[in-house]
């Protein structure tokens, strides 16, 4: 076996605890005989030499066809392991590289754009229609009123995409949503957020996405369920992606600190107070989500327990990446 292939001729191959030498009767006896080896073939009379040869023979080509039969039924599943476990070793170095690179761009004071560009190019998916998701085309729809100020945080995108295309031009070409999908993975963890592996090999749209399929900030929470759900999300992903809010200037906390304390703010809804900045804290859909009780269940439960808001924000983040992306090795 080479690293390269495999070498699936047996001509040669011979087991020393095999032989096929068969005797036959030496005297005419008149009844049946049939050989071990092929049971369809019968004697009626007494074999001559040839015929021994002949059996002899075909015992062999027989036994070397079954050997080879099964040894490539053994190899093949083999190869296709090694292949494999090839690729995944390679995705694996393709991912390292490109995080490396992303650090070199990102800092916490730009994490929450990247974070909001990674909402704003998948958040387009509708599962009916099967349209959107996660693919690039945010590139084409920069000019939208919802997608207003996300020009800094895609120029460290394609910074990022450039500098790993020049590292390694040849064995890595990165598409524009595998690098935004891993940059707001890395965004959440530099700001102290949990860690998020990322699959690599999504397709880039060459088009935009049909308009108005992003979640409109004005929505109340009946509003918002039903957005998230045609997109494939449940109410208590829909309340743990909101988290992400956490981050930038919306006013849940430290702008730059990745933790629960958006849902410690949602429960005590400064914005009631009367005057002062309180008022500006979040958006008229973070306010909403405090009124369902639906809602209110998994904002307490987040506001209680950092470690389960962190696990799954986590899984919905991967469901989100993931949503409407068609991949270039489908299944890797």
């Amino acid at each position: 076996m080479s690293m390269t292939g495999f070498d699936l001729s047996f001509r040669h191959l011979r087991s020393p605890y095999i032989t096929f030498r068969f005797e036959f009767p030496t005297q005419i006896r008149r009844k049946i005989t049939c050989t071990a080896i092929r049971p369809t073939i019968c004697s009626t009379s007494a074999p001559s030499t040839a015929v021994s040869d002949s059996n002899e023979n075909h015992a062999r080509t027989s036994y070397g066809r079954r050997m080879s039969i099964s040894m490539i039924a053994f190899l093949l599943p083999l190869h296709q392991s090694m292949q494999h476990s090839s690729a995944n070793a390679n995705a694996a170095d393709d991912l390292l590289l490109l995080q490396e690179e992303i650090r070199k761009v990102l800092t916490k004071g730009k994490a929450a754009g990247v974070l909001r560009l990674v909402f704003h190019d998948a958040g387009t998916y509708e599962t009916n229609e099967n349209s959107g998701g996660m693919n690039g085309s945010i590139l084409y729809e920069l000019d939208r009123p919802e997608n207003k100020g996300l020009k800094k945080s895609l120029k460290i995108i394609l910074e990022a995409k450039k500098m790993v295309e020049e590292t390694q031009p040849v064995s890595m070409s990165v598409s524009v949503s595998d690098v935004i999908a891993v940059a707001g993975a890395e965004a959440v963890s530099l700001c102290g957020g949990p860690k998020i592996p990322v699959r690599l090999g999504r397709l880039d749209s060459m088009v935009p996405d049909p308009e108005g399929k992003l979640p409109e900030e004005t929505l109340d929470a009946f509003g918002l369920k039903q957005s998230f759900k045609r997109k494939g999300f449940s109410t208590q992903e829909l309340v743990a992606l909101s988290g992400a809010h956490t981050l930038g200037s919306k006013g849940f906390g430290n702008p730059i600190i990745f933790d629960n304390s958006y849902y410690k703010v949602l429960l005590e809804k400064p914005w009631l107070s009367p005057g002062g900045m309180t008022s500006m804290v979040g958006l008229p859909s973070d306010r909403g989500l405090i009124e369902d009780d639906e809602c209110l269940r998994w904002i307490s439960k987040y506001a209680d327990d950092q470690d389960l808001f962190f696990k799954d924000f986590k899984n919905a983040y991967i469901k989100l990446v993931n949503s409407g992306a068609k991949w270039r090795r489908p299944n890797s």
